[in-house]
């Protein structure tokens, strides 16, 4: 019946209160902050409210479908050829450029202090925090470009893919530092301790997160490879639907981050599960999660726009804002230009200043940024990191975004490149085709164990097991291989497959005519069918023009798809046309 006031001091705003009363407790949820001016006038900010999403909706309703299908849209093939270039940018480069913006922005922190333009506590792990959450790239725009103008397949590789992982580092890097919690009075003091706790919290979500989202991939995979689902096109794809979705929440639940494992559950769900799915459900798949992709996305960025006018508790600072253009930009340079010539020392397809230079101007910031600072806004720290970053998004997305064409032209960047073919630009400015052994190392050595164990376990693809198994297992191999491997041996299906050159021999088979290969690269060529010779430059450009190709190594008899541009021939064909070009 009377009007209590209880006053006490906290460093942040609590998410949710108990209130004893009488001994009933009653939980009450947080809001928002409201000015005192407005404390009579509540009901005048309704509108305001019903316009004002929660914060955990971008995280559980609209991150999941755009982390997921930038996994499963992944071309995996120049993605694993570019692995460790990858991940050094993904991890090493992110990491770096939190720090370097953290530790710009607390010098501007300091400038603003000494000149009193700073109205609250602004901390170092604050800047640490905002290093993290603008160090997660979003070159959607970009990315939109390129694949329509088919810009080189390695520079979209090495963006895209950059860009997918470093949103997963970002997520689990922002709630590293939040973590962190030295003991004491002093929470925001330096403690080795402490900082290796979050360390160690780091590696712990992020591998934990990778292995379930693999795991109910794998899962998927296995079902749909051992049931009928495929003849029920519309459960199976409501069940694939739910499997991925349901990572997301499984991780959450069990304390990872769902953004990680929904974005490697898409990657395993591409690479084994896709390949189990009946036609339709495949065009299924695909176009439902573009379609909750471009939705996601577009809703994102409209409330964006709405949030710049709708929030109440905006902090536009001079200072802090151009101090963290200037970082963002510091950061993204420390991030590209140190990591790619080390890189380059190590790679035998040099990245080139050009697509250094685009790499570092594509550095855009999107819905990931944006909803890693809506998420709390509660202090006067966050609020001014929140403004700031809608207007980093936005200048980003509309001056870097808008002038990618140009900036393709200005660096003369090649357009309209047959992502199929695998050419590059040598030495002397002549086209010639790349060979596979130019891939990473860890590429090869993954493919060579993931075709002759992964995918015939998984899939309907690959060779039987019971010829890649030693003899012990043929039990176990019969058991695992479908009747499918053992039907369609001589048609592998894969989009990511091509001929490997290993350290050992290769023979390739084409009709009368044989081709071999050594660990140097050399080759020879058999004599046909006729006594006619054939020179052994033509005859592995004439391997190399058909799409499918009958590769022997160590014994086991493949058939690798070499162009997917065009149809796979029978091998009667073959051997047809090669006795006429023969003949004639």
């Amino acid at each position: 019946m009377n009007n209590v006031t209880l006053s006490c001091n906290v460093n942040a705003s609590p998410a949710t209160l108990l209130v004893n009363v009488s001994g009933k407790f009653y939980e009450y949820t947080l809001k928002g902050e409201i000015s005192a001016n407005d404390v009579d006038d509540i009901q005048d900010n309704e509108m305001l409210r019903k316009v004002t999403f929660d914060p955990e909706v971008f995280f559980n309703i609209l991150l999941p479908p755009i982390i997921f299908h930038a996994g499963y849209s992944l071309k995996q093939r120049h993605f694993f050829r570019n692995l460790g270039s990858i991940l050094a940018y993904a991890f090493v480069g992110t990491v770096v450029s939190c720090f370097i913006i953290g530790l710009f922005m607390y010098g501007c922190v300091m400038l603003m202090k000494q000149i009193g333009h700073l109205g609250g506590d602004f901390f170092f792990t604050d800047c640490l925090f905002f290093g993290a959450i603008v160090s997660a790239t979003d070159p959607v725009t970009v990315l939109a470009i390129f694949n329509e103008l088919q810009v080189d397949a390695d520079l979209y590789a090495l963006l895209f893919g950059e860009s997918v992982l470093n949103d997963a580092v970002a997520v689990v890097l922002s709630s590293s530092i939040v973590a962190y919690q030295p003991e004491g009075d002093n929470t925001h003091t330096f403690e080795a301790m402490a900082m290796l706790k979050s360390f160690g919290i780091f590696l712990g979500v992020f591998s934990g997160s990778f292995a379930l989202g693999v795991a109910t991939g794998v899962v998927t995979a296995l079902v749909t490879k051992f049931t009928k689902l495929r003849d029920f096109p519309l459960l199976e794809t409501a069940l694939f639907f739910l499997m991925s979705w349901s990572t997301f929440l499984l991780a959450e639940a069990c304390g990872f981050t769902g953004v990680v494992a929904v974005l490697f559950c898409g990657m395993t769900q591409a690479h084994y599960t896709f390949n189990n799915l009946s036609p339709e459900s495949q065009d299924r798949t695909k176009q439902l999660f573009e379609l909750l992709n471009f939705l996601a996305e577009n809703f994102i960025f409209s409330y964006m726009g709405l949030t710049l006018f709708t929030f109440h508790n905006h902090v536009f600072n001079p200072i802090f804002i151009v101090g963290a253009f200037l970082a963002v930009f510091l950061g993204r340079a420390a991030n590209i230009y140190p990591l790619s010539f080390l890189l380059n020392l190590g790679r035998r397809n040099k990245i080139s200043s050009n697509f250094q230079h685009m790499m570092m101007f594509a550095g855009l910031r999107g819905a990931m940024t944006f909803a890693l600072s809506i998420r709390d806004t509660a202090t006067y720290a966050r609020q001014m990191m929140f403004s700031t970053t809608l207007l980093v998004v936005f200048f980003t997305v509309w001056i870097c975004g808008g002038g990618t064409t140009q900036m393709l032209s200005c660096q003369k960047i090649r357009v309209g490149v047959d992502t199929d073919q695998e050419t590059s630009i040598g030495p002397d400015g002549v086209e010639r085709r790349s060979t596979k052994h130019e891939s990473a190392w860890f590429f090869r050595i993954w493919y060579n164990f993931d075709h002759n164990y992964l995918k015939p376990i998984l899939t309907h693809s690959g060779p039987p097991l019971n010829a890649t198994l030693p003899a012990c297992c043929g039990p176990l191999a019969r058991c695992l291989t479908s009747p499918q491997a053992y039907e369609n041996e001589e048609q592998l299906k894969d989009s990511d497959s091509d001929l490997i050159l290993n350290d050992g021999d290769i023979t390739l088979s084409y009709g009368d005519v044989t081709v071999s290969t050594d660990a140097a690269g050399a080759h020879t060529s058999g004599t046909p069918v006729g006594g006619v010779a054939v020179n052994s430059d033509e005859a592995l450009d004439r391997e190399l023009a058909f799409g499918d190709h009958e590769l022997v190594i160590r014994g086991t008899r493949l058939v690798l798809p070499m162009d997917d541009s065009e149809p796979p021939l029978p091998l009667d064909s073959h051997r047809h046309r090669h006795k006429n070009e023969t003949m004639s």
